[in-house]
């Protein structure tokens, strides 16, 4: 005897609705945007993230789990820092901007953060440390309070912010590669998209 069978079910798309590729990275006016803000709400804790995520441009895996003494010594924030990454298990260094160290040390300070210390710990019980999922949440509420589609940004939004920033100045991609901490140069090009948006630059600059 014959059974009947019915058909099964469609399964909605995971990404149906959602922006999906690269996030964005953030424009001048949107970073000095967001730091106004922050800074005239003297939320001290966020400007210190925010400054260090740009600077940075760490992985956010990598980000939330530096400690005081990672990138401070006898409570002075240093010009520069390595950190070795989760990801890949090669150091990266980067360079800490005079503002970024300012505002640094003065969460600290405001913490009463030791050497030991995670540099942003959790309000959570439950964790040491300020997740990632937590610092997405944070990346979004920064970028909503501009008046950006928070699903056009995350926290490779942070990431990638300065690098593009770098390369569209001095379109040297190796300089590029080194800040990020990638193996291969392939993969720098892939994460900027900028294979993309130089030929749509020169297409825009090109008239027939």
């Amino acid at each position: 005897m014959e059974q009947d069978f019915k058909p099964a079910a469609r399964r909605k798309p995971w990404n149906k609705g959602k922006i999906v590729g690269q996030k964005a990275p953030l424009r001048l006016k949107d970073i000095w945007a967001i730091r106004i803000r922050l800074q005239l709400a003297k939320r001290t804790r966020e400007l210190a993230l925010f400054n260090l995520a740009a600077d940075s441009k760490l992985r956010s895996c990598d980000l939330v789990k530096l400690r005081v003494r990672d990138i401070a010594h006898v409570e002075r924030v240093a010009a520069r820092a390595i950190i070795m990454q989760q990801k890949t298990h090669r150091p990266v260094q980067f360079e800490i901007t005079e503002q970024t160290r300012q505002s640094v040390a003065a969460w600290i300070t405001l913490a009463s953060l030791r050497s030991e210390d995670f540099l942003f710990p959790s309000r959570l019980h439950t964790s040491l440390h300020v997740s990632t999922r937590q610092y997405a949440r944070i990346v979004h509420s920064w970028v909503e309070e501009i008046g950006l589609d928070r699903a056009a940004y995350g926290t490779h939004t942070l990431r990638r912010t300065k690098a593009s920033l770098i390369y569209r100045r001095t379109k040297n991609l190796r300089a590029v590669q080194l800040l990020l901490g990638h193996s291969k140069l392939e993969s720098t090009v892939r994460y900027l998209g900028i294979e993309v948006d130089d030929a749509l630059e020169m297409a825009e600059q090109t008239e027939v």
